[in-house]
């Protein structure tokens, strides 16, 4: 049962960082948009990110349950 949770939240956290911005984190500085490299994020694109960090967090947690279950 984790297992197949492992797999569903790591699919989903591949596509959420897949669907974030190009200039948003490290791909801005190595050749992505000229923009200011302190940006707000808002609406859609702060959801997003904030879903990818529940994610992360979530694939995290499963991880170490799979260890020690």
């Amino acid at each position: 049962m984790l297992i197949a949770g492992q797999i569903i939240v790591s699919i989903v956290l591949i596509a959420l960082v897949l669907v974030q911005d190009r200039t948003s984190g490290l791909s801005g500085v190595f050749g992505g948009a000229g923009a200011t490299p302190y940006q707000t994020r808002r609406g859609l694109e702060k959801t997003i990110y904030w879903a990818t960090i529940v994610a992360a967090a979530l694939f995290a947690i499963l991880a170490i349950l799979n260890l020690v279950i």
